[in-house]
């Protein structure tokens, strides 16, 4: 009997981050497996990636359902019926309400483009190089009732370049995303990180320090 966590993902688009996911849950000492894949759009291209990889998929169309509420519904008794256990964000674009993000309180992660708590929202490259930080990159954290403001679980950091525009910092920044974010999960899948008392625990020997596993991307 598996031993490891049942994780599920959900998208909206691609699913870059979810094939970094996908691949680093083949290995058989990962601490997490992927039970199902999901999306609020049916013609999310990563659908047809996680299907291709033998995941079972389901798609929960939001555009079908009156309002949010009954669409969160859905989508929560879909995972309950996969076994679900963990939540893992990845490019889903849809703002949970409080109801969805309290019942799995503790079991979902996101993963944002930015350091929080700089640049929360949307078009997060566009806002590091109008504020002119010299340093950008990603975060993984919990997710909370309010918008990109969960503990931090991890943290990977770019340098912004002076010819840098959106494109080619949002390519480096994404090059780091695919780096922490199966070892993030790895760590709270694995129970080395968790939610207490609103900030994150860390198991002794996790290779986490103060708060953030911190991946530089300096070089």
């Amino acid at each position: 009997m598996s031993t490891r966590t049942r994780i599920a993902i959900l998208i909206s688009g691609r699913g870059s981050n979810m094939v970094s996911l996908i691949e680093a849950a083949q290995a058989p000492d990962y601490p997490a497996e992927i039970g199902l894949v999901a999306s609020n759009r049916p013609d999310a291209p990563g659908l047809a990636r996680a299907a291709e990889a033998g995941l079972a998929t389901a798609a929960v169309d939001h555009r079908a359902f009156s309002d949010r509420a009954a669409f969160e519904r859905a989508l929560d008794a879909e995972l309950r019926r996969h076994g679900v256990e963990l939540l893992v964000l990845a490019g889903f674009m849809r703002v949970l309400t409080p109801w969805f993000v309290e019942s799995w309180a503790g079991r979902m992660i996101n993963i944002h483009p930015s350091l929080l708590p700089l640049f929360r929202g949307t078009h997060t490259h566009a806002q590091a190089l109008a504020a002119g930080v010299r340093v950008h990159g990603c975060t993984v954290h919990f997710v909370v009732p309010e918008l990109d403001a969960g503990p931090i679980v991890a943290q990977a950091a770019v340098p912004v370049l002076p010819e840098d525009d959106e494109d080619s910092l949002s390519a480096r920044v994404l090059v780091q995303e695919h780096r922490i974010y199966p070892a993030a999960l790895a760590l709270v899948a694995s129970g080395r990180a968790r939610l207490d008392g609103g900030r994150v625990v860390f198991a002794a020997g996790s290779g986490a320090a103060e708060g953030a596993l911190v991946v530089p991307g300096l070089a």
